[in-house]
């Protein structure tokens, strides 16, 4: 069986921030179950980074049915991933992995507890894209070791969507060259992409909370120019979404209707 994407990780700037953040994405995408931040399938973890470590979308988490086969499967294939035991102090990253390009992610055994809701919620992640400079190779890695599916590809489209039947993987191509008119981003996970009930009253919920809860929105620090390049890069390599827009902490989302 597949592994499943189970939750993302989001490093914020500060404590306050990581509020904030929990705020935006509870009352923008109604990610609140449980007391914790979920959209009933994949859950969110924000919190401030530690020293020396960099802010922004940090990792990922999948669960698989049998985490030693998975183990022994990748061994065998990429013997140079390594799986390193967490401490028990970090209940819900049981191993931690890397894919060949040196992507760090959460690995763990499924059990009853980590069942999810059946039910798609009108607004919830439909996707998390990782920049790579060979995404090809990254592809076939996820398929071989964790069983996630190749997507149909447009002919014009370069990047790899694996999917685990519900929520998907994209593996999009990262190119220094891009980023000639701002700041240069690392080849790593650059955005979380939503899908939502209705565009229109997407937007109108964005207007509203803009008005009533502005520090939700804050300016951007490197001016617009270098700002509206970034979303507007993202539109570019991310044919998926149909609205760019950032998070509280300054973090690129992806929005699109769903059909």
């Amino acid at each position: 069986m597949a592994a499943r994407i189970k939750h993302v990780a989001i490093r914020t700037t500060s404590s306050e921030k990581a509020q904030l953040m929990s705020e935006f994405y509870g009352s923008l995408f109604g990610m609140l179950h449980n007391n914790r931040i979920s959209d009933g399938y994949v859950w969110a973890s924000l919190s401030a980074r530690g020293w020396a470590r960099q802010a922004g979308p940090d990792h990922f988490g999948l669960v698989v049915e049998d985490i030693d086969d998975v183990m022994e499967r990748s061994k065998a294939a990429y013997p140079a991933i390594n799986f390193l035991k967490r401490p028990d102090t970090r209940p819900f990253a049981e191993i931690g992995t890397h894919d060949p390009a040196g992507n760090v992610f959460d690995l763990y055994q499924a059990r009853p507890d980590t069942r999810t809701s059946e039910e798609e919620q009108p607004r919830h992640l439909s996707h998390l894209q990782l920049r790579a400079v060979n995404p090809g190779a990254l592809a076939e890695f996820y398929q071989e070791v964790y069983g996630l599916q190749l997507e149909p590809r447009a002919a014009d489209d370069t990047s790899f969507a694996l999917t685990d039947g519900r929520v998907s993987l994209v593996i999009a191509q990262w190119n220094i060259l891009d980023y000639a008119d701002t700041g240069v981003a690392r080849p790593a996970i650059d955005h979380l992409g939503f899908k939502v009930e209705s565009l229109d009253a997407f937007k109108a919920d964005v207007d509203e909370l803009m008005e009533s809860r502005p520090e939700l929105f804050p300016a951007g620090k490197k001016g617009p120019t270098e700002d509206a390049r970034m979303l507007e890069i993202l539109a570019a390599g991310c044919p998926r979404g149909e609205l760019q827009l950032h998070d509280p902490d300054g973090w690129l989302l992806d929005v699109s209707e769903a059909p």
